[in-house]
């Protein structure tokens, strides 16, 4: 048996494996020789010991040939995800941290009540390592990048299966299904790689404005100190000003019901029109240079998945990103009216946080390159006037009651103008109003008939009943006492006499 599984051979010179010919037709016929696995390793993003490669390598080659639930294998995505958190320097939480976390979360839904009609969410503020954090929110990541992951999952597929000669394509028969895996597998891995990188910037459960992990509050006491390097402010001080952040994000998500689901699906709609570029995986796969894994890299970099967003999918881009802003712009005007004057270094840290979200870090855009999602709120600035802007009309409670129905949010011309939002909804509530009149009277048959047709008919047949009579010789009955006293004309308040 060979010692080398990637090039098997049954005592023959030349290769059988048909999965060693297509690779190596994949890669401009150089095969695998010219690949230094280090290099390899290192341009994925994977670790450089030769051991941990090996079992890395034992279990994508069972993976890619047992079936997958799915175009991506997210079992290896949780698997990679993971091994990258916990390649740097991802250290178990102490308990001194995990109560120190604890207090400020505390201390931060006491500071809320003051700047908020909305109750405290009663939940309990824990600790996570960059490891937790991944178990806690990668069941919401699939839902946001399966409509996408899956269109890039079968588009490798597809483009491995073009490259193949026609002969081979014969040899494979039944086994499809390795190749579909296979794809599913590569995307995996690189899917898997992003989370994981993005568990060494995240500060919060919360911290890229979707709530990621349901009914938790949260802090990552390591990126908290890596957020804090370089600002020479109280560490205490960053904790508590991220604590009430991720405290005003719980409350908002856990207080409005709707919210979190109208969010998550407008990400998951977004996603679902997204169109591959088939012809740019078409391309890697042609033309990458295995003996140069810096290229590989650069052009995963650079968006070879990049989707292409079509007119429509920009307009669906542009309701995500106000819906973003509104929520992001909520969190940072409550974070300051309830810290400005309790934390001498808020201003500071108000504007250090508006940057970080509005730019994001590396590992943000390395996942939106990958996937096609940007999650920043472009309009942060905006829509924390606006919320300003209410608060100084309406109050606490007149700002925050808009939060209670999907059609009372604000819109992208409401953030160009926060100023006259109040107005424009007025205008559309008295728009509505006069429709709902003339629906009512609709529906009590009031365009059906002339509104004088009751007291027309009364005339009528007032006036008849005398004819009658005197058409049948007989004289009207004479008017009864009470009669009388029942109809006395217009002075008695009666009605007016003919």
């Amino acid at each position: 048996m060979t010692s080398n599984p990637l090039n098997p051979s049954n005592g023959d010179e030349e290769p059988k494996d048909p999965l060693a010919e297509m690779l190596k037709n994949l890669m401009g016929g150089q095969g695998m020789g010219n690949i230094d696995p280090a290099e390899l390793a290192k341009a994925a993003g994977l670790p450089d010991d030769p051991n941990l490669l090996a079992q890395m390598f034992s279990q994508v080659q069972a993976m890619m040939s047992a079936p997958s639930e799915g175009p991506v294998n997210w079992q290896l995505a949780h698997e990679n995800a993971r091994r990258v958190a916990a390649s740097g320097s991802d250290p178990s939480v102490t308990s001194q941290q995990s109560r120190e976390v604890d207090e400020a979360l505390r201390l931060a839904e006491l500071w809320l009540d003051q700047v908020t009609g909305l109750p405290a969410t009663g939940l309990i503020g824990r600790a996570w390592s960059r490891a937790e954090w991944v178990e806690e929110t990668l069941g919401t990541w699939k839902r946001l990048t399966e409509p996408v992951a899956n269109s890039i999952a079968n588009a490798l597929s597809a483009a491995m299966t073009e490259q193949m000669p026609e002969e081979m394509k014969s040899m494979m028969g039944g086994a499809s299904s390795m190749i579909q895996n296979m794809g599913g597998a590569i995307f995996g891995m690189q899917l898997g790689q992003a989370i994981g990188a993005l568990s060494a910037e995240v500060v919060s459960s919360t911290d890229i404005g979707v709530p990621l992990a349901d009914l938790e509050m949260a802090l990552l006491p390591a990126n908290v100190a890596k957020f804090g390097e370089g600002l020479s402010l109280p560490e205490n001080d960053i904790r508590l000003f991220l604590a009430v952040r991720e405290a005003a994000h719980a409350r908002l998500f856990v207080q409005v019901p709707w919210l979190r689901g109208h969010l998550l699906s407008a990400i998951e709609a977004y996603a679902r029109g997204i169109h591959i570029d088939t012809s740019k995986i078409e391309e890697l796969a042609r033309d990458i240079d295995p003996s140069n894994p810096e290229g590989i890299q650069e052009a995963l970099s650079q968006g070879v998945f990049m989707p292409q967003r079509t007119p429509a999918q920009e307009q669906a881009l542009e309701k995500l990103e106000t819906a973003l802003a509104l929520v992001e712009g909520w969190v940072d005007e409550l974070t300051w009216g309830a810290t400005e004057k309790l934390l001498p270094s808020a201003a500071a840290l108000r504007e250090t946080v508006r940057r970080r979200r509005a730019t994001g870090g590396p590992a943000e855009h390395a996942f939106s390159s990958l996937v096609g999602l940007e999650l920043r709120p472009r309009r942060l600035r905006e829509a924390a006037t606006l919320w300003a802007s209410l608060k100084a009309e309406r109050g606490i409670e007149g700002r925050d009651a808009v939060w209670q129905h999907p059609d009372l949010l604000p819109t992208a011309e409401d953030l160009d103008d926060p100023q006259g939002f109040s107005e424009r909804r007025k205008l559309a509530e008295a728009s509505d109003s006069e429709v709902d009149d003339a629906l009512q009277k609709l529906l009590d048959g009031g365009f059906d008939e002339p509104a004088d047709t009751g007291s027309a008919a009364s005339d009528a047949s007032a006036s008849s009943a005398p004819e009658e009579s005197a058409g049948s010789g007989q004289e009207p009955p004479a008017a009864t006492e009470e009669d009388q006293s029942g109809d006395g004309g217009p002075e008695a308040g009666g009605s007016p006499k003919a």
